[in-house]
């Protein structure tokens, strides 16, 4: 897909969850899922979409997501853990190729994780994976933290 397309697709993509999920969502948890099911259906490419919730210093609980039966607990190691500790996004080609990756799913085959901030402090992470190789680039990220802006009335 092109930059421009793809760029034009998340436009769409936010104006319509903003529409969804501002005045009308009526908690954390309701918003995400809402996230999760327009990006997992409106985007051409994902396998799993979801969120982790940080559960402690060194874990994550499986939120609302869309997609085959996630892990419930990550704990010690991952991608998703990997974006909390540095409070950065990731995004992975090739989930082989990263040191410590949980498959919770062995079909899985790129993966982005977004990191939901409060203030300084991560409070969970978006995760999308494909069923494909590189399916993600820096290109995704902008656009998914600015979703990722529609949660901050409820953090």
């Amino acid at each position: 897909m092109s930059d421009q397309r793809r760029s034009d697709r998340y436009e769409r993509i936010y104006a319509q969850l903003k529409d969804l999920i501002e005045g009308k969502s009526p908690s954390l948890t309701a918003a995400m899922a809402t996230i999760c099911a327009v990006l997992h259906h409106k985007m051409s490419h994902p396998f799993w979409t979801g969120f982790y919730v940080v559960a402690g210093e060194d874990e994550l609980h499986v939120g609302p997501y869309q997609g085959p039966v996630a892990c419930q607990v990550l704990r010690g190691r991952g991608v998703c853990l990997h974006a909390v500790r540095t409070r950065q996004p990731v995004v992975v080609p090739d989930v082989e190729q990263f040191p410590g990756h949980i498959a919770c799913d062995p079909r899985s085959k790129s993966e982005i994780v977004v990191p939901v901030l409060k203030g300084d402090a991560v409070v969970a992470v978006l995760d999308i994976d494909s069923n494909k190789l590189a399916q993600f680039d820096a290109a995704d990220v902008a656009p998914l933290a600015h979703i990722l802006e529609l949660l901050q009335p409820y953090l």
